[in-house]
């Protein structure tokens, strides 16, 4: 069995907006109430994975789900014509944020050999704590090849906010891996999202024994809501801000007795500070294996490159002898206005590809079909003064359908 990395992205739904709902995403506050473009949104996510397919990586993809969440309002005693403030959590579009999908163990890691998926809770945010039961559907349905194991959500209230906590190194992809959660720890201005319980529960069902590391509480303070903003590893290769981790010198020494050919590059708060990192979310970037000799890429977004600071030590790195030889920006802006960058977007998972459900692997043509559909049904601009008195919202519903039907999987709608 062929094993690669694949990344899973989520399109981004029609019912794309801001509504500042992310406490502690300081991208997300400062947008709250701005138009918002989800065509344009959607079609910036679609040449992303457009310019991955030209690299030579394998691309998958995740749906949108149905907006707003009638079922979720109805649990609360609400329906979107009355919900009020709930309808702006009932009809986010969050799930685009597919690193928040779920922790994923790939085969050569885990006990039964097996890749295994937890579907994350993701119950510090309302607006995102009624995801997990459509993404455990999707996952299953994608994953269903008995070489998979896909499981629900650890219950709450121990918050799991899926693979943007949770990193992997190894040799290589297919080689066994050491496989790290960072979890943080209340009592800042900013809620801690991933909670250890659940790191080490998910380890446990997964049959893999990982690290365990906690996120710096002043990166958390900073706006590090997930540890994927200021740290990112790939096969060898950790990346990561000075002050990512509470105790970085323990980790590091960790990661070298169990993986001795670990390389970290640690970027210095003196040259990039904290506040550098989450403006310019050079560390929210997919951190890929070029196909042949071409070492890594470090696929960033375009606010990266105008960062005088930030874009002069990116280019010091790749112009040295390290891992990192190329600097591919990429323009994910509306996405990047609510708070997540190339990593948000995307779900790693390293497997064979003939196990994958193929309506949910993406090629050229199928990025084509994509494409049209946002293009024909997507709404161009949703203003957030009028956003609430959409309701049920017919027309998103209908595109999302629209979409469905054009990859064949009716059957999630």
């Amino acid at each position: 069995m062929a094993l690669i990395e694949v990344n899973f992205d989520g399109i981004v739904g029609p019912t794309h907006n801001y509504a500042g709902l992310s406490l502690g995403n300081l991208a997300a506050a400062q947008n709250a109430g701005a138009p918002s473009h989800p065509r344009a949104a959607a079609l910036q996510g679609i040449a992303k994975m457009r310019a991955n397919l030209r690299l030579g990586l394998a691309q998958g993809i995740l749906l949108p789900h149905r907006r707003p969440n009638r079922e979720w309002l109805a649990t609360l005693g609400t329906e979107p014509a009355t919900a009020g403030q709930l309808w702006s959590a009932a009809s986010s579009a969050s799930v685009m944020w597919a690193a928040n999908a779920a922790t994923v163990s790939p085969a050569p890691d885990t006990a039964d050999g097996r890749c295994h998926l937890t579907v994350a809770n993701l119950v510090t945010m309302p607006h995102r704590s009624h995801e997990w039961p459509e993404t455990l559907r999707q996952l299953q349905l994608a994953f269903a090849h008995p070489g998979f194991a896909v499981h629900g959500a650890v219950p709450p209230p121990f918050g799991d906010e899926g693979a943007a906590n949770h990193m992997r190194l190894c040799e290589r992809h297919e080689a066994a891996g050491v496989e790290v959660f960072v979890y943080g720890v209340g009592g800042g201005a900013f809620p801690a999202r991933q909670h250890r319980v659940a790191s080490e529960a998910v380890a446990r069902r997964h049959g893999v024994t990982a690290l365990f590391a906690q996120q710096s509480p002043a990166a958390i303070a900073a706006g590090a809501f997930h540890n994927d903003v200021v740290a990112v590893a790939n096969e060898h290769v950790l990346l990561t801000h000075e002050q990512a981790f509470a105790d970085p010198a323990r980790l590091y020494a960790a990661l070298r007795a169990r993986l001795p050919g670990v390389e970290i590059i640690e970027v210095p708060a003196s040259a990039v500070s904290l506040a550098d990192a989450v403006a310019s979310y050079l560390f929210n970037a997919q951190l890929v294996t070029l196909p042949g000799s071409g070492g890594m890429a470090l696929i960033l977004p375009s606010e990266a490159q105008t960062h005088a600071r930030v874009w002069r030590w990116l280019e010091a790195l790749a112009a040295g002898n390290g891992p990192i030889r190329r600097l591919v920006p990429v323009d994910v802006r509306e996405s990047m206005a609510n708070g997540g960058g190339p990593a948000c977007l995307r779900l790693r998972v390293v497997c064979d590809p003939a196990t994958v459900d193929p309506r949910f692997l993406a090629d050229e043509a199928k990025l084509g079909l994509i494409a049209a559909a946002v293009s024909a049904h997507w709404p161009e601009r949703v203003d957030a003064a009028a956003h609430a008195a959409l309701g049920d919202w017919p027309a998103a519903e209908a595109a999302r359908r629209a979409l469905l039907a054009a990859l064949d999987l009716l059957e999630l709608a």
